[in-house]
Formats: C-alpha cells, structure tokens, sequence
C-alpha cells in the first residue's frame, strides 16, 4: 500500500514535469509526435516490404502450379490418345494433386495481395497525414511566433506612454532639458564671438594704413612714384595773422 502511494506520487509528479514542458514549447512537442510518427511509417513500410516478397513468393508458386497443370494435363491427354489408360491413370492422379496445390496458393496469393492492398493505402493515407501535420507544424510555427510578435509590440506600446507623468516621459523631459542646455551654450558661444571683431577690423586697416604708406615710401626712394607736394597756399589758409608774421622771413633791404 505505501508502495502503491509512493509511485503514484512520482506518477503525478512526472505528469506535472511533463505538462511543463508541453505547455513551454508545444512547436517542438508537436515536431517530437511528428519525428515519431515518420519512424514507425519508416518501420511499417520496411514491414510492407517484406511483406511484399511474401505475395511475389506466392505468386511464383501460383505460377508454378499453373504451368505444372498445364504440363500434366498435355501428358495425361497424350497417353489417353495412344490408349495407354495406366500412365494416363497416374499423371491424372498427378494432375488432380496439382490442381489442389493451385487452388491453395490461389487462395493465399489472394488473402495476401488483399492484405498487402489494405496495408499499402493505410501507410499512403498515414503519409498524407504526416505531410498534412508537417504544413500545419509550419503554419502553427509561423503563427505562433507573429503573435508573440504581436504581442510584444502591443505591449510595448501600452509602455511607451508620452506622458510626463509616466517614467517614459520624465525621462523625455530631461532628455530635453539636456538638449535645450546645450543649444543655449551653443548660443552663447556664437554671441561671444562676436565680440572684439570692430577692434580686430580696426588693427587690420591700421596695419593696411601701414603697409600702403611703407610702399609708396619704397616707390618714392626707387623713383617709381614722385613725392607728394604740399599746396602753400592751404597751409597759409590754416595759420593765424601772427603766425604769419612770425613765420614770414625778414627781407633784406635793397640796395639803393
């Protein structure tokens, strides 16, 4: 009795084990009952054909017994016609014998052949339904693998909620806030770039200024280029009455 309780324990623990795995990947459960299904059509048509050997066997003797007939009943006829009833008698007897055997071997090349023809469509219909199972494998595969693709995304949508009081949308927000802080430095940068540049434009005229006054100072020394004169008559217009008198020359009297 303890016994009994204890392997029917392991009995029902197994089936729990064995449920778990059915229910885990019944893709694969379905391929293992399809995997074992083609070995035993593999070892039925290995037994068909055996079988087979035995209908041609039988089929040979039928043969035989036909053409043995055929033989005794052509001597029993030509011993008759020569009058010889004694030979006649015993290939008659032969004849009779052979006639029985052939009808056996009838008898069991038909109970045979019959038996090879029922099993023959049972192993054609098991294959077409082993082809039938293998496109439902597939098919079964293909959709079962789209749903959970489905609902993979269905679930991912429902995660991916925008709003700023899920966690999805404060980390939006501070996404966000990092890009806005960083476009402000980018903005900053560019306006601070800006300045210094009218003292830079201004060293850079200077310098121009310069380096003009320098050549035509190179022209005027080689004789490219004449010096340039100062107008009098400007420079008289821009001094005072007693600059004037202070800077005209005393004249010498003249001789008389």
């Amino acid at each position: 009795m303890i016994f009994k309780k204890f392997f029917g324990s392991i009995r029902a623990q197994l089936n729990k084990l064995a449920n778990f795995f059915w229910e885990a990947d019944p893709i694969a459960q379905m391929q293992y009952e399809y995997d074992s299904a083609v070995e035993e059509l593999k070892s039925g048509r290995q037994g068909l054909e055996q079988y087979r050997g035995l209908v041609e066997r039988v089929a040979r003797q039928v043969q035989q017994g036909e053409a043995n007939v055929a033989k005794l009943t052509a001597q029993a006829k030509a011993y008759l016609k020569v009058g010889d009833r004694e030979t006649a008698a015993k290939f008659a007897l032969q004849l009779q014998k052979a006639k029985a055997e052939l009808d056996a071997n009838k008898q069991q090349l038909l109970m045979h052949e019959t038996s090879y023809q029922n099993n023959l469509k049972k192993i054609q219909h098991a294959n077409k339904q082993l082809v039938m199972v293998r496109e439902k494998i597939q098919k079964y595969d293909a959709e079962l693998k789209m749903s959970e693709a489905e609902a993979e995304i269905a679930q991912l949508s429902q995660s991916f909620n925008f709003d700023v009081t899920t966690d999805f949308g404060q980390l939006e927000n501070l996404i966000q806030g990092k890009i806005d802080a960083n476009r402000g430095k980018v903005r900053v940068a560019a306006d601070m770039s800006n300045e210094g540049i009218a003292e830079i434009a201004a060293e850079e005229r200077l310098e121009q200024s310069l380096a003009e006054d320098a050549l035509q100072g190179l022209e005027v020394e080689l004789g490219i280029r004449a010096p340039e004169v100062v107008a009098v008559v400007d420079t008289a217009k821009d001094l005072g009455p007693a600059e004037l008198a202070t800077e005209a020359p005393a004249r010498e009297p003249e001789n008389q």
